[in-house]
């Protein structure tokens, strides 16, 4: 084969860490573009006063939607909950959906079962919206509001910059009156966060035989345990699993021992707060816990990556992925796998 015949190799990662530094640009952009429309849409769903909210996602996105549960139940004292797709498309259900706010997000926009959920619940009367980082996907169109989240191409299999942007523009949309309140400062902070990849780089290499791992948080952070999981398995293939620190107490921390590796997530503020006798019951079992967080919640661990401090409680999930995300390229390319194209998956997931 001639070299005019050879195509282009990128180095194993080079998408997933070129998307991974590309958040705060995302987030500044989101901030500035798409701020207009995001008002418009909460100006919209403030007029039609719903009296509680359902929301629909699938894989990374789900876990954006249940960080939208958070900002619903705490700031807007409405309840919340995460829709079964599957009682729709498969059982056929139709519930009475009306004056239900019903939010769809989704990367793509394009798996049918999202599609046909918000279908169902905009003619049962919901007032549908769709957050999606495609704008002529079927979501879109299916919903009566729709979102751009505005992250551009995202080519590496593992969402990353999608998945922050979804969490920014649902945090607009679902604060007082689509206002920024604090999240002017992300991309700054964002930045210097990504600053401690090297550090990443060597905590995965502390990891980088482990076959299970533990993720924990509460509150707004539990989401970003979840997150923090799914991007751990499907790049380097070992069995992670995410609990609320609360469950965590609730029978699985017997599983737990000098062996099995734990990812704690503890921000300033009310969650962080209530992980601390998480830590003090995990230091009993002699566990090796790393911890992304408040500097002053790092000391006694394993080691640590210090978030800022002074960030909102509902703004720190945004910064808490982004070391969980340089871990898990960097753990994937310690056991010598593709974080880009992980064995099995594909970019666009079509469920039923």
């Amino acid at each position: 084969m001639s070299n005019l015949d050879a195509t282009p190799v990128s180095a194993p990662g080079h998408l997933m860490a070129a998307e991974i530094a590309e958040q705060p640009q995302v987030w500044r952009r989101l901030l500035t573009e798409g701020l207009d429309p995001i008002r418009a849409a909460a100006d919209r769903i403030a007029q039609s006063a719903p009296r509680f909210a359902q929301l629909v996602a699938r894989g990374t996105s789900d876990h954006a939607a249940l960080y939208a549960k958070y900002l619903i139940e705490i700031k807007h004292g409405l309840p919340a909950g995460l829709v079964s797709p599957s009682t729709v498309t498969v059982y056929g259900a139709r519930p009475d959906l009306r004056d239900v706010l019903y939010i769809a997000v989704s990367q793509s926009g394009g798996s049918p079962d999202l599609v046909r959920s918000v279908e169902v619940a905009r003619a049962a009367g919901a007032l549908t919206v769709a957050v999606t980082n495609n704008a002529e996907s079927d979501l879109a169109a299916a919903a009566e509001i729709h979102i751009d989240v505005l992250a551009g191409s995202e080519r590496s299999v593992a969402a990353t910059k999608s998945y922050t942007a979804e969490l920014l523009a649902l945090r607009l949309l679902l604060s007082s009156g689509g206002d920024g309140g604090g999240a002017e400062a992300l991309p700054e902070l964002g930045e210097a966060v990504l600053a401690s990849g090297e550090q990443v780089r060597e905590v995965a290499q502390r990891y980088r035989f482990a076959q299970r791992l533990i993720t924990t948080a509460r509150g707004y952070s539990y989401p970003t345990a979840r997150e923090a999981a799914l991007k751990l398995m499907e790049t380097s293939y070992l069995s992670a699993q995410a609990f609320s620190g609360a469950d965590l107490l609730h029978g699985p921390l017997a599983t737990v021992d000098p062996q099995v590796p734990v990812l704690a997530i503890v921000p300033d503020g009310a969650g962080g707060q209530a992980m601390l006798p998480v830590l003090e019951r995990l230091a009993e079992r002699h566990a090796d816990v790393f911890g992304v967080g408040a500097p002053a919640a790092l000391a006694g661990l394993a080691g640590g990556i210090a978030l800022p401090t002074g960030v909102p409680d509902d703004l720190s999930p945004l910064l808490e992925i982004l070391p969980l995300q340089q871990l898990a390229l960097h753990l994937a390319l310690a056991r010598g796998g593709d974080p880009d194209q992980p064995r099995g998956l594909r970019k666009v997931t079509e469920t039923l």
